[in-house]
């Protein structure tokens, strides 16, 4: 592979509406970050969490520097994720903001229990994921926090909350594969096959 050096490449300015609008068309799971102890205590909407390691188990998450999660993250050098369920639409915009609810009134009316880091992790979530702060990486706006994962929570429930095109939809394995297969059924019937 030939790797162009930088001073050859054209550059192009992409605009922040352009790319915001290439990045819509990404579907992301919904997580909820959370970080602080006991009252000093915050959180976040994200979309940006991906799995870097199975060994040992390591994830990573983008903050934006400027969210009030992120002083916390640093301070205290571990947060948790939890992967919400299609039912929790209601946790999730109060973790973006909805309401200008803030710091610990956001976890109002959802049950949470304290991780071993002392972290909050939501009670009913798909996942609970406590993690200690390996690296943070700052870039640009954000950091990119790397977490050793030191324990899990996974329920059976298997309806997630995702968000694509500026909005929040439910993906549920049983009915969308229910779906999928009438699609499939009535595509190789108008084909012949």
């Amino acid at each position: 592979m030939n790797v162009v050096p930088r001073d050859l490449m054209t550059e192009t300015a992409v605009s922040s509406a352009d790319f915001r609008g290439a990045m819509r068309h990404l579907t992301g799971g919904v997580s909820v970050i959370t970080a602080g102890r006991g009252k000093d205590i915050t959180g976040m909407t994200v979309t940006s969490v991906t799995s870097l390691a199975v060994e040992p188990p390591t994830l990573l998450v983008s903050i934006n520097r400027d969210a009030s999660s992120f002083p916390l993250i640093r301070r205290y050098g571990a947060f948790g994720v939890n992967i919400l369920a299609a039912d929790q639409l209601d946790v999730a915009e109060r973790f973006a903001g909805k309401g200008g609810l803030k710091g610990a009134d956001r976890f109002a009316g959802s049950q949470w229990v304290t991780a071993v880091s002392g972290v909050p992790l939501l009670v009913g979530a798909l996942s609970a994921v406590d993690c200690e702060v390996e690296e943070i990486v700052e870039r640009h706006s954000h950091g990119i926090v790397i977490g050793r994962v030191s324990s899990v929570r996974n329920s059976t429930r298997n309806a997630a909350l995702a968000y694509w095109h500026g909005q929040y939809v439910a993906v549920d394995q049983d009915e969308d594969a229910a779906r999928l297969a009438e699609v499939s059924v009535l595509a190789r019937g108008l084909r012949g096959v």
